[in-house]
């Protein structure tokens, strides 16, 4: 079930605390002259992401721990959305947590699953039933361990053992590669999995009447912080140009290619 206390946030309501000035994605994020959104189904992961809300202004983004990020050139805006207390919620980790939000928000609980690293599939929904890894070396065993718990701070409590042992290595083993870049859509994911391996979001895709698109992206990184919308380091705004896939990708703080474009299946898991 929901958490007892929700908060409003454009057409969603979500279980995290925001701010009462902070506006929508979509009133933020204003396309280029001569752009609109491109056209997605309600109920996608995409659409969902357009209803986050924004903090006002172009504030500071803070780490888990409260303290300023040191690189504050990087993001054009900061998502209001909390980044837990602990060291955990980072690249990977923000992508994961917005997808599985989403899940929850769609009561699509039974979809809601992710593997750690070491390729062990842990759902919510044995998670909620109890079951708790228990991890030795590369082995881990599901055994029910903890008391049934179905609410969204068990959710939290769910995620935060996904973060720990999951990263860009398995998100980027399970998400579908896009085979025509050309074809991106929100909720698609820039990933390079490694140690570290970085991973950002593609947060918003708008199109002319020529059919080129530009794309936004989010991220959070390391230490663990408020996700934010990148600044593209090329032009004065947080659009980025979808076109030549032999170029590379160039953020401000990491450069992809355009091969390192995936999608989520249904789960998280597949």
């Amino acid at each position: 079930m929901m958490a007892s206390v929700t908060w409003v946030i454009g057409l969603a309501i979500v279980p995290w605390p925001t701010h009462s000035a902070s506006r929508t994605l979509p009133e933020r994020l204003v396309p280029p002259v001569g752009y609109q959104r491109v056209h997605l189904s309600p109920t996608s992961f995409g659409a969902w992401l357009r209803k986050l809300s924004v903090k006002p202004g172009r504030p500071d983004v803070h780490l888990y721990n409260g303290r300023k990020k040191h690189n504050q050139s990087a993001h054009w805006l900061v998502l209001d959305i909390d980044v837990g207390k602990r060291d955990l919620q980072q690249c990977a980790d923000a992508v994961m947590r917005l997808f599985a939000e989403w899940q929850w928000d769609g009561e699509q609980f039974d979809r809601i699953c992710f593997r750690y690293t070491s390729g062990h599939k842990v759902s919510w929904s044995d998670w909620s039933l109890g079951y708790r890894p228990k991890i030795r070396g590369r082995s881990v065993i599901l055994r029910r361990r903890g008391v049934p718990d179905a609410r969204y701070r068990a959710f939290r409590a769910y995620l935060n053992s996904i973060f720990m042992y999951a990263g860009t290595a398995s998100m980027a083993r399970d998400l579908v590669p896009v085979v025509d870049p050309l074809e991106v859509q929100p909720g698609d994911v820039f990933i390079q999995g490694g140690n570290p391996g970085h991973a950002v979001l593609v947060v918003d895709v708008v199109e002319n009447e020529s059919s080129q698109r530009r794309l936004a992206l989010v991220q959070s990184y390391m230490p663990a912080q408020e996700i934010h919308v990148l600044r593209n380091p090329k032009a004065d705004g947080p659009w980025y140009n979808v076109g030549d896939v032999n170029r590379p990708l160039k953020t401000p703080e990491w450069t992809f290619s355009w091969l390192d474009l995936k999608r989520f299946s249904e789960t998280g898991c597949p």
